[in-house]
């Protein structure tokens, strides 16, 4: 395993352990001789200290800027966190040698971390490895603070310091937590609006985000069609270099900026971050899995390269990459975060001319119905089986991606019609989980899902009687357009597990949890198509501590 960082230093004292890998041998001075010669810009002064305080170097301008990314930190742990950043002096470079502009080995980087937002208290310095392997970018995973509490850091070469983020470690899980609040999101086409939703939930400072999948888009507008923003390359990525500038220009927004400096984040994918509707190996245009392996590698390290994930568990390796993962907070809520994509079995029906979602009923298709069939993969429902069974925690969160409520197209005189790309593609599986809930007696199970670019709160009830076993919310898009309402909201009478629907909002969800309720409120922008869009609350909803299911607030 390579190199992150090179261990950050207490300021005054010992230095705290290693945050991965091993201890380098270069000196300061040829450390940061290493990081100034890779970056090839003139030599300014070093950050100095005035008064017992770092006096930062001044950013440079735009076009010499190398974190024009910006900064995020993930993976809160009671004793520290991840911090992320890529230098991309470049951003959109196609070169494939020079990715963001730069070539050559890795550079090391200033990181200063404070326990306050003006950076006068600084507790930790040192240095962080920007990898020339993953296109210069920083994961370094920080230990040794103190739990349940903020910090704010930044990075610096000696000539100019990033954007000052803040993170936040996870109070202990012994400790008693009486209040949390967290944010989610999902969906957010670039070509289809600007990212207010993002600067408003930023504007909240909620402790926690949960990215909930397609936090790009893949796909292009075709030319003769509207759109408000193209994507830079006006094509679809299927190399590495596609996929890492897809990235670099969504992580240019200053709205998208603005989040991941305000909170850290936990993060999973779902289809667009790919392909369109994939499934596993399988490619919803049909490319034979072998070249389609190939792609998805190359769009899996993308995603490492620009998420603050934690490389002792998430390195690409084999053209696979773990982003599954459970964190918790104090003694009040656990969060499983799912990974929707890269375990489950093929679409049910899976031939031309339907490689992705379709619509098909049980007598058409058995395979729908076969139980060895799975969304998350043998593996990753054991883990999930195994920690919600385990969890001591108040709130058990689960967030994934797609609809998990069954939602039923039941024409007149036909059998039941089923999406295959959501979890009624996987009935069986869903049986499964929520079975399993209900058997262990998981203290008050949620479920948070994107994808549908619609708000639904629903309730998720067991097949066999129709008892409700869990709840669930889904956000709507962050700009991706929503399914037709008059459509769907014709369906509504026939599911009751339905108990708010509304797909022609764009927004966000916060949640509010204690030890007594968990309240979850929509945030709907007024308009997608302005980058100064204001924002209102569309619908409210309070859990009980306890009792099943959800009612309006």
């Amino acid at each position: 395993m390579t190199d992150q960082g090179i261990p950050l230093h207490e300021t005054p004292g010992p230095s705290m352990r290693p945050s991965i890998g091993r201890r380098s041998h270069l000196s300061r001075r040829q450390a940061l001789g290493l990081g100034l010669a890779a970056l090839a810009q003139p030599l300014l002064a070093r950050p100095t200290l005035a008064g017992g305080r770092l006096t930062p170097p001044q950013s440079t301008a735009r076009e010499n800027n190398p974190f024009p990314l910006g900064v995020a930190s993930g993976d809160p742990l009671p004793d520290g966190f991840v911090l992320w950043t890529r230098l991309a002096p470049e951003p959109l470079s196609r070169d494939p040698n020079a990715p963001g502009g730069l070539s050559g080995g890795d550079i090391l980087l200033h990181v200063e971390i404070a326990e306050d937002p003006l950076m006068h208290r600084i507790v930790r310095r040192g240095l962080a490895r920007a990898e020339a392997a993953f296109a210069h970018s920083v994961h370094l995973e920080v230990a040794g603070l103190k739990p349940g509490r903020p910090y704010w850091y930044r990075f610096m070469t000696d000539e100019a310091a990033s954007p000052i983020g803040c993170a936040r470690t996870a109070p202990s899980e012994a400790q008693a937590l009486d209040h949390f609040r967290f944010g989610f999101v999902s969906c957010s086409n670039y070509e289809q609006g600007y990212f207010s939703a993002y600067r408003h939930l930023a504007a909240e400072a909620p402790d926690l985000v949960l990215f909930l999948g397609d936090y790009i888009y893949e796909t292009v507008q075709a030319k003769d069609k509207p759109s408000l923003r193209r994507h830079s390359d006006g094509e679809i990525p299927t190399t590495l270099t596609g996929y890492r500038n897809r990235y670099a220009q969504y992580r240019l927004d200053p709205d998208l900026q603005a989040l991941h400096e305000a909170a850290p984040a936990l993060v999973i994918w779902d289809d667009h971050e790919v392909q369109n509707d994939y499934a596993g190996e399988w490619a919803s245009n049909f490319e034979p899995p072998a070249r389609f392996l190939q792609q998805r590698a190359a769009a899996y390290q993308a995603f490492y390269e620009h998420m603050p994930l934690r490389p002792s568990r998430c390195l690409p390796q084999g053209g696979g990459m773990r982003i599954y993962d459970r964190t918790a907070f104090g003694d009040l809520v656990s969060f499983s975060m799912l990974d929707g994509r890269q375990y489950r079995s093929r679409e049910a029906c899976y031939a031309p001319p339907y490689g992705g979602g379709h619509v098909v009923t049980a007598q058409q298709c058995p395979e729908l119905i076969d139980p060895a069939r799975s969304l998350l993969g043998k593996a990753q429902e054991a883990w999930l089986y195994d920690g919600l069974a385990q969890s001591r925690a108040r709130w058990n969160v689960i967030g994934q991606t797609v609809l998990m409520a069954p939602l039923h197209d039941n024409r007149p005189g036909t059998a039941a019609h089923e999406w295959t790309e959501a979890w009624d593609g996987y009935p069986a599986a869903r049986a499964r989980l929520l079975d399993h809930i209900e058997s262990s007696g998981v203290a008050n199970p949620v479920v948070l899902s994107g994808d549908n670019h619609a708000f639904w709160a629903n309730e998720l009830k067991r097949e066999a009687d129709g008892a409700t076993i869990a709840t669930e919310f889904v956000g709507t898009s962050i700009t991706s357009y929503g399914p037709p309402y008059e459509q769907v909201a014709k369906w509504l009478p026939e599911n009751p597990q339905v108990k708010f629907f509304e797909s022609r909002k764009r927004g966000y969800t916060s949640v509010e949890v204690n030890a007594d309720r968990m309240v979850t409120r929509f945030q709907a922008i007024s308009d997608a198509a302005d980058p100064d869009a204001g924002v209102s609350t569309l619908a409210s909803f309070v859990i009980e501590a306890g009792r099943k299911g959800v009612e309006t607030a």
